[in-house]
């Protein structure tokens, strides 16, 4: 039993609501606080009928951009239309309810130089003041250009207009920065986060600069004290993005936009950019792209740490990229050559692989079938595929089915060699045993049976060599299971006897 009377605890439970009663009864009225926030950011006070916005102009600074260049590029909106650069900075990461936009920074073009304006949330009731002054800053017929901006920040200012009961702001388009990024530069960054593209490829720094997780907190901490001196770097964080999408937009220009010096570029750089033409089915440019790739200098080797991976000798169990173990068989290896992550450094094989790809998707079926066999002359997993990419193209484009008899059987010995080191694609192995089935019955529907053989025979023959042959694909349908101590199913290793025990 505790000594302290039940007058004590009272008496201490009201010292500490106290200072909340207090600092309830000495808040400051709305336009107080408008006021006392446009003093400290070096702004103005906008008052309409539906409240007070706090608004901040940043000086403007010279960013020429030529938009008829640009235009070409893939993603880029056209040359007559204006862009309005948005950042946000918000309570919380959710585009939910709960979370609201308290800083809404904006940039636009008025000729070389690119002006912006930050608008300020004085206190919540006075949000729809602020969606109201940022609907009137949109045209109609302008795009949006952000960094994750259709994932994150247009979502959440749309979900407060509809909490306001009203539309969002109309407008033509919406250019999100970072895919392009992430296809076209993330192979030679650590990561694709603005400050890092501001670093590494536009070559600016900040100084004194607040970090993320301290933006909600400072504005929250605002609200209950007044104190706005902690919103001056908020401010100055978000008009350092804006400047960045900018600045990030002339940087395209001139390194892409520009044919001369797109030939300078780094060739991981031009093989991403021909990714980006081709997901528009602009085959004959990123071709183009491609192939200045395939001629420049290799890239330098990449200086900034990287994020781990599975192949990773720091691959750790706690890391969160590592690939839990729940037991059970592994995972089927895919059927065709798998795309590399966006991380990935840009090989030569790499770059040949798209190329092949691109000169099949232009019909250029010979050319793309020499570069498969290019691939196939090298070494690693890839020959194998190379060969039955020749086979597909020889049966069904180049109308040869001796030479595509003759790529599958390259590929089942490719397989063969792989698989006396335990490097087993089962699924692969499956597709190719059909395939050469499939060839073998078409070649003999071809070719007419002598006459002394009845057709059918010669067919039964021919499919009969063609299982003796494949010894391969016919021991992957009886690759065994065995049951584990642990209870779990795992594949066991099948030593398979030469060919000729097994007839």
């Amino acid at each position: 039993m505790s000594g302290i009377s039940l007058d004590r605890r009272l008496a201490n439970f009201r010292a500490g609501l106290r200072p909340a009663e207090e600092q309830r009864s000495s808040r400051r009225r709305p336009d107080e606080l408008a006021q006392l926030l446009a003093d400290a950011v070096d702004g103005e006070v906008v008052r309409g009928e539906l409240g007070s916005v706090v608004r901040c102009e940043p000086l403007t600074v010279v960013l020429p951009v030529d938009r008829d260049r640009l235009r070409w590029l893939p993603g880029q909106p056209p040359a007559d239309v204006p862009l309005v650069c948005l950042d946000t900075e918000t309570t919380g990461l959710a585009t939910a309810a709960g979370t609201l936009a308290f800083l809404v920074g904006l940039g636009w073009w008025e000729g070389d130089r690119f002006r912006q304006a930050q608008l300020l949330l004085p206190d919540q009731p006075d949000e729809p003041a602020l969606l109201d002054l940022l609907a009137a800053h949109i045209p109609r017929n302008g795009w949006l250009v952000t960094y994750n901006g259709r994932a994150f920040d247009w979502p959440l200012l749309v979900a407060r207009y509809r909490m306001a009961r009203r539309d969002p702001p109309p407008h033509a388009g919406h250019l999100d920065l970072l895919p392009f990024v992430r296809r076209v530069f993330r192979h030679r960054m650590a990561d694709a986060r603005l400050r890092t593209v501001e670093t590494d490829l536009l070559g600016v720094g900040r100084h004194e600069e607040v970090e993320g997780w301290e933006i909600p907190s400072r504005y929250l901490a605002f609200l209950r004290d007044g104190d706005a001196g902690p919103l001056t770097d908020i401010l100055r964080h978000n008009r350092e993005d804006v400047r960045s999408l900018a600045r990030l937009i002339v940087h395209v220009d001139v390194a892409f936009a520009d044919l001369a010096a797109r030939r300078t570029a780094p060739r991981g750089d031009l093989a991403g950019l021909a990714r980006a033409f081709a997901r528009e089915r602009r085959y004959g440019e990123a071709l183009d792209c491609l192939e200045t790739a395939l001629a420049a200098p290799l890239d330098p080797p990449r200086t900034t740490p990287v994020s781990t991976s599975h192949g990773d000798t720091e691959d750790r169990w706690w890391m969160p990229r590592h690939r839990a173990d729940f037991g059970g068989p592994p995972p089927k290896p895919a059927r065709d050559i798998a795309p590399a992550r966006l991380d990935s450094p840009w090989t030569e094989e790499r770059m040949l692989i798209d190329r092949a790809r691109l000169l099949r998707r232009l019909g250029r079926y010979g050319e793309s079938a020499a570069t498969w066999e290019a691939l196939a002359a090298g070494s690693g997993p890839v020959v194998a595929h190379a060969w039955v990419e020749v086979a597909k193209l020889r049966e069904h484009r180049l109308a040869d089915l001796p030479g595509a008899l003759d790529a599958g059987l390259r590929a089942r010995s490719v397989i063969e060699r792989r698989r006396r080191l335990a490097l087993v694609d089962p699924a692969l192995e499956r597709g190719l045993g059909r395939r050469l089935e499939r060839l073998y019955r078409r070649l003999a529907a071809v070719r007419p049976a002598p006459a002394s053989v009845p057709p059918s025979q010669s067919v039964t023959a021919a499919t009969s060599d063609t299982i003796g042959t494949l010894g391969s694909t016919a021991m992957d349908d009886h690759v065994a299971r065995t049951q584990s101590r642990s209870g779990s199913n795992e594949h066991a290793i099948v030593r398979r006897s030469p060919a000729s025990a097994l007839r």
